[in-house]
């Protein structure tokens, strides 16, 4: 992915189906600072939706997302 944003953590939630990476997520995120960055990992198709609606409910910023070869990549910023 072009331009990918420095991050503290990266979360592997390749092969996990939904809620999975969400919960992964939400496990991850509660051991970073404010700010930290937390790139994942997913190859669940419903991922991109899911990790949209979790920023958008939590306050967390989706900084970026793309997919290829049947992964997507997500950098979320800690509130």
């Amino acid at each position: 992915m072009e331009n990918a944003p420095d991050y503290s953590r990266e979360l592997d939630a390749r092969g996990l189906k939904c809620p999975l990476p969400i919960l992964r997520t939400k496990k991850c995120l509660s051991d970073l600072d404010s700010g930290e960055v937390l790139k994942i990992v997913a190859t669940d198709p419903g991922a991109e939706r899911d990790f949209q609606a979790f920023a958008k409910q939590t306050g967390h910023a989706l900084l970026s997302h793309g997919a290829a070869g049947g992964e997507f990549t997500f950098y979320l910023r800690k509130k």
